[in-house]
């Protein structure tokens, strides 16, 4: 069994994190994922409780076909709480295909920054174990390092990677102002037509004195 920790710091408030996950998907950082479908979702003394199943597609390498077999699909389980009162998001994801030979157990934490609120702390742990294969020590460093290394694209499961994060952020920034744009046209078009109407009313009364 290997351990990977990690912790890293955005430049948002929790608030904008926890809404940025809910539309991580689809994002141009990792086009593997194929589907995100919600087995249960509910509300326990205030906090929200979700049980999502992802499915992604991977090409993997020779040596990893040899070790799990050819399946392209894989399945992941997230179970997730947001605790609004406490603010703090905590989503512990495992692999569901292959997990009795390959298993990676992720955990994210996500609170604001103890030294600064308009900031979040995310905390990140991943626990390999393989069993049953030769090599086992082996290819659980591989796994591990791989993790190190793709931590600021996509976490384990391709859930909460970082870069994706910031792009969904960035998306929804534009969305915002898109839809001020769009706003702030539809009151100018609304006041410029209260303006024609008034002023084609003040017309005709002048034109045709009671």
């Amino acid at each position: 069994m290997k351990i990977w920790t990690s912790e890293h710091t955005f430049d948002h408030p929790w608030e904008t994190i926890v809404q940025a996950t809910w539309r991580k998907y689809p994002n141009p950082m990792n086009t593997a994922v194929k589907g995100i479908d919600v087995i249960d979702r509910k509300v326990e003394n205030g906090i929200l409780k979700s049980h999502r199943l992802l499915s992604s597609q991977w090409g993997l390498p020779n040596w990893a076909r040899s070790v799990v077999g050819s399946t392209n699909i894989f399945y992941a389980s997230e179970r997730s709480e947001v605790d609004p009162k406490r603010r703090q998001m905590t989503l512990e994801t495992n692999n569901l295909t292959y997990g009795h030979v390959i298993a990676v157990d992720e955990r994210l934490v996500y609170q604001p920054h103890p030294e600064d609120n308009s900031k979040t702390l995310l905390k990140q742990e991943a626990v390999v174990t393989v069993r049953g294969i030769p090599l086992s020590s082996y290819v659980e460093n591989l796994l591990t390092s791989k993790i190190s290394h793709n931590a600021g694209k996509f976490s384990v499961f391709f859930c909460q990677g970082r870069m994706a994060i910031e792009w969904v952020i960035n998306k929804l920034d534009s969305e915002v102002q898109d839809l001020k744009s769009s706003t702030d046209e539809i009151l100018n078009q609304t006041k410029k037509s209260i303006d024609d109407i008034t002023r084609h009313h003040h017309n005709s009364d002048f034109t045709n004195p009671a």
